[in-house]
């Protein structure tokens, strides 16, 4: 059990799959806070704490390496670590995502084992490293 639970943002522009994510990410005792849009996100992002962003890679008005690149560009001192989903899985994707520094990628559907263990990974690092 966590002594402060990670706060993870997700931002997907379908309704089930952010609900779905945002489910599961309190199930497992994570926070978390969704969006439907990376212009919602940016936003509320000055305002928030996150240990971690879960990403759609594909959505109507910025994709998820986009906003990893605006990120490590624009605010280079907030190093959240970054997870890629996609419906979109091909070739050279995940490469292109990992170069641009993204922590994770994973082609939707995703199993809620291997999510889960990745962000438990993920946000010990990033807590260690605080």
């Amino acid at each position: 059990m966590r002594s402060t639970a990670p706060t993870v943002v997700v931002i997907d522009d379908e309704d089930s799959v952010r609900k779905a994510l945002v489910r599961l990410l309190r199930s497992a005792d994570f926070q978390a806070v969704s969006f439907s849009s990376v212009r919602a996100f940016l936003a509320d992002f000055e305002s928030l704490e996150m240990d971690c962003l879960v990403i759609d890679l594909q959505m109507p008005d910025m994709t998820g390496l986009d906003l990893q690149r605006y990120l490590r560009m624009v605010r280079p001192d907030v190093a959240v670590p970054v997870v890629i989903i996609t419906a979109h899985d091909e070739p050279g994707t995940r490469e292109r995502c990992y170069a641009a520094g993204v922590s994770a990628y994973f082609p939707k559907p995703v199993g809620a084992v291997t999510l889960l263990a990745e962000l438990d990974r993920i946000t010990d690092r990033a807590r260690s490293t605080a």
